[in-house]
C-alpha cells in the first residue's frame, strides 16, 4: 500500500491491488485538518464522491478516512482546550501570587470560567456566617439587577444546596429540578436572568465551604465531567485568593494595631492638647451651622475610632439610661455610650465603637460632644417646628380665602422655597385607625401632621392640620397626574406613620397667589374625593376627583354604597365568586359594546354562543327585566361602583 493511502473500512471488499482507489482518500481530510474546518465540513468529500458516482470501495475508504480525521480533529481540539484551560489556570495562579485587589482576582476567575466553559453567565457567591446565608459577590454576563442582589439561605436553591452539602450540583433545567428547595425570591431572580442549566461547585477552605462558583446557560444543556472538574479547579483558586486576602487583611490590621499602639505611647504627652483641639472643632462646627453627623465625624477623627449618632430606640436601653442618669459616658462591651439628653428628655446617643479602654480625657471628649449634639438637636427641632407652623399658617390663609396681597403671599411662599405660581394639587389626608382614647387619637394625628409637614418641606409645598386630618399643597411633577401624586402621597405617609393613610386629591390648580379662592374650592373637591374613597372601602389608597367623574357627587355624604351594589348585582358577584365565572366582566363588556353580543364577543375574545349563554345566566340571576332602561342604568351604576370598590391597580 502506498504511503498516505487509507485502507478501506471494515467489511469493504478487498480484491488485491485492483480494489484500491486511485490516489489517496485521506488527502481532502488532511487539507480540512490544516484549515481548521468545522466538523460539518468533513462530510463534503464523501457527499461529492457519491454525487460523482465513485466506486463503493472508494467511498468506503473516504468514510474510514473521515472517521480517522474527525478523531484526529477531536484530539487536537481537546489538546487546544486543555492548553487553554491550563493557560487560564496558570494566569489565575499568577494573579493570585501577586494579589493586590481581591475583587479583581475573583472577577478574572469568573470571567475565565465563563469563557472556557462557553456559558452565558458565570458568578460567585460567598457565605455570610453572621446571617447564615450566602450572597452574590461577582457576576459575569449577568443583566438582571434582582439576580445580582440575590441572597440564598442554606439549602435554598441549587447554590444553597451546594453551600450546605459541600458537593457540586448540576441541573439541565433549573425550574424542572425538584432536588433542591425552590423559593419565590430565588426563582424570580433566576427567571429575570433567564437561566436554565446551572452548574455549581463549592469553594472550600479546609473542611469548610466559604462560597459557591457557578456556570450557567440560558438554554438546557449538560455539563461534562471535565467541565465540572475545570470549574472545581477555578473554585479552588478562588478559595485560595480569598484566604490570601483574609491573611493579608489580618496582617495589615495587626500592623495597624501595632502602629496605633506605638502612636498612643508617643502621643501620651499631647492628650490635653488634643482635648483642647476637640473643643475648638466643636465650637467651630456650631458656629458654622454643622449637624449632629458633623460632630460625630469630628470626634471620630480625634478619638481615632468610629463615633455614630443613633436614635433612642437603636441604642442599648440599660447603658443609655445609666448614662443619662449619671451624666457620663458608659462602657457597653467594647463600645462607649454617651446619652444625648436635654431637660431629662432622651434625644439619642453618641456611640464610640470598638474602644474597650478609654482614658479619662477621651471619655470627657465624648461626653462634651454629646452635650453639643443635644444643643444642635434642640435648635434643629425648634427651627423645624417654626417652619412647620409658618407653612401651616400660609396654607390656612390660602384655604380661608382671606383678602391677601398676592405679592406678600408670593414672598412668604418664596421664604419657604415654595412657588405659588406653579401648578399644584390640594390633597386631603386622613389616618383612620381605631383609637382607644382621645389621647391616642391626638397622638396619631400629630404623627400624620409631622410626616406631612416633612413631605411638604422636601417637595417645596405646604401642609397644615385641618378638619381632623391633614391637608397638603404639593407642586405637580412634570408628566404626572393628580391621581399618581395622590397614590404616591398615600404610600409615603402610610410608610412614615406605619398606618393606612387615605388621600383624596383635587384637580390641578395654578396661580394660587392671585386666586386664593381657588385653593378653597380645590380643598372641598379633595375632601369629597377622600370621603368617596372611604365610602368605597379603599382605605389606605389615593385618588383624584377626575377618577370618579359624576360618581364623586353621588358618593359625597352618607350613602350605603355596599348595600346598593349588593342589592343590584350581588347575586352575579356571588355566582362568579363561587363558580369562578366571568359574568361581571361579561356584563361590563356588554354594556360597553352598546348591548351588542357580536361586539361583546370580540371584546372578550370568546364565541358569540358563549356570550349568549352568559347573558342567559345573568337573566336567571337578576330577573327577566334586567335589560329594561331603568334596571340597566342601575346595573351599570352598580358595576361602576363595584369596580371602583376593588383595590386600585398599579
Amino acid at each position: 500500500m502506498a504511503v498516505g493511502a487509507v485502507p478501506p473500512a471494515d467489511g469493504a471488499p478487498q480484491t488485491g491491488g485492483s480494489a484500491q482507489p486511485e490516489g489517496s482518500a485521506g488527502a481532502p481530510f488532511l487539507e480540512l485538518l490544516a484549515q481548521g474546518a468545522p466538523a460539518a465540513a468533513y462530510e463534503q468529500p464523501v457527499l461529492l464522491a457519491r454525487a460523482e458516482g465513485r466506486p463503493a470501495a472508494w467511498i468506503a475508504a473516504l468514510e474510514h478516512a473521515k472517521l480517522l480525521a474527525l478523531r484526529v480533529r477531536a484530539e487536537l481540539e481537546g489538546r487546544r482546550r486543555r492548553e487553554a484551560e491550563l493557560s487560564a489556570l496558570f494566569e489565575t495562579a499568577h494573579d493570585l501570587a501577586g494579589l493586590r485587589d481581591l475583587d479583581s482576582v475573583l472577577s478574572a476567575i469568573v470571567q475565565r470560567a465563563r469563557s472556557l466553559l462557553g456559558t452565558d453567565v458565570a458568578y460567585l457567591t460567598l457565605n455570610d456566617p453572621a446571617r447564615g446565608d450566602t450572597y452574590m459577590r461577582v457576576t459575569e454576563g449577568s443583566v438582571a439587577a434582582r439576580f445580582q442582589q440575590l441572597r440564598l439561605g442554606m439549602g435554598e436553591g441549587l447554590g444553597g444546596l451546594v453551600a450546605q452539602t459541600a458537593r457540586p450540583y448540576v441541573t439541565e433545567d433549573y425550574f424542572k429540578d425538584a432536588r433542591f428547595q425552590h423559593t419565590g425570591t430565588i426563582d424570580a431572580g433566576v427567571q429575570d436572568e433567564g437561566l436554565v442549566a446551572i452548574l455549581g461547585v463549592p469553594l472550600m477552605l479546609g473542611p469548610h465551604v466559604i462560597g459557591v462558583l457557578f456556570a450557567a446557560d440560558r438554554r438546557a444543556r449538560g455539563f461534562e465531567r471535565e467541565q465540572i472538574a475545570l470549574l472545581g479547579s477555578f473554585a479552588a483558586l478562588a478559595a485560595a485568593a480569598i484566604d490570601s486576602a483574609n491573611l493579608l487583611t489580618e496582617t495589615r490590621a495587626a500592623l495597624a494595631d501595632l502602629e496605633r499602639a506605638n502612636e498612643i505611647i508617643r502621643d501620651r504627652s499631647a492628650v490635653i492638647e488634643r482635648a483642647s483641639d476637640v473643643h475648638d472643632r466643636l465650637a467651630e462646627l456650631v458656629l458654622r451651622g454643622g449637624g449632629v453627623h458633623d460632630v460625630a465625624a469630628a470626634v471620630s477623627q480625634v478619638l481615632a475610632g468610629t463615633v455614630e449618632f443613633t436614635e433612642t430606640g437603636d441604642a442599648p436601653a440599660g447603658p443609655l439610661e445609666a448614662s443619662r442618669v449619671e451624666g457620663h459616658a458608659v462602657r457597653h462591651g467594647d463600645d462607649w455610650i454617651a446619652a444625648v439628653a436635654a431637660g431629662g428628655e432622651l434625644l439619642g446617643a453618641l456611640v464610640l465603637r470598638g474602644h474597650r479602654d478609654l482614658d479619662p480625657v477621651d471619655q470627657r471628649t465624648l461626653e462634651r460632644a454629646a452635650m453639643v449634639t443635644s444643643l444642635l438637636l434642640l435648635a434643629r427641632r425648634s427651627a423645624a417646628e417654626a417652619e412647620q407652623r409658618v407653612r401651616g399658617e400660609l396654607l390656612d390663609d390660602l384655604l380661608d380665602a382671606r383678602a391677601r396681597d398676592p405679592r406678600l403671599l408670593r414672598e412668604r411662599a418664596a421664604r419657604l422655597r415654595a412657588d405659588l405660581d406653579a401648578t399644584h394639587v390640594l390633597l386631603a389626608a386622613r389616618l383612620d385607625i381605631p383609637a382607644a382614647d382621645a389621647e391616642q387619637e391626638a397622638a396619631a394625628r400629630r404623627r400624620l401632621w409631622s410626616a406631612a409637614s416633612h413631605l411638604a418641606a422636601t417637595r417645596h409645598g405646604l401642609a397644615a392640620a385641618r378638619d381632623g386630618g391633614t391637608v397638603l399643597l404639593l407642586p405637580l411633577p412634570r408628566g404626572a397626574g393628580a391621581t399618581e401624586l395622590a397614590r404616591r402621597t398615600a404610600h409615603h405617609l402610610g410608610t412614615a406613620v406605619h398606618e393606612a393613610v387615605t388621600v383624596g386629591a383635587s384637580a390641578p390648580v395654578a396661580d394660587l397667589a392671585a386666586r386664593p379662592e381657588a385653593a378653597t374650592a380645590a380643598y372641598a373637591e379633595a375632601r369629597r374625593c377622600l370621603e368617596a374613597l372611604l365610602l368605597l372601602g379603599r382605605t389606605g389608597d389615593g385618588a383624584a376627583a377626575e377618577d370618579f367623574g359624576f360618581l364623586g357627587l353621588l358618593l359625597a355624604g352618607d350613602r350605603d354604597v355596599a348595600g346598593f351594589v349588593e342589592r343590584t348585582i350581588g347575586q352575579v358577584v356571588a355566582y362568579d365568586r363561587r363558580r369562578g365565572t366571568d359574568l361581571i366582566r361579561t356584563l361590563e363588556a356588554y354594556f360597553a359594546s352598546g348591548a351588542s353580543p357580536a361586539r361583546t364577543k370580540d371584546a372578550l375574545h370568546v364565541h358569540v354562543n358563549t356570550v349568549a349563554q352568559r347573558l342567559e345566566r345573568v337573566g336567571r340571576l337578576l330577573g327577566e327585566d334586567w335589560q329594561s332602561p331603568a334596571r340597566a342604568l342601575e346595573i351599570q351604576l352598580a358595576l361602576r361602583l363595584h369596580r371602583l370598590s376593588a383595590p386600585a391597580r398599579s
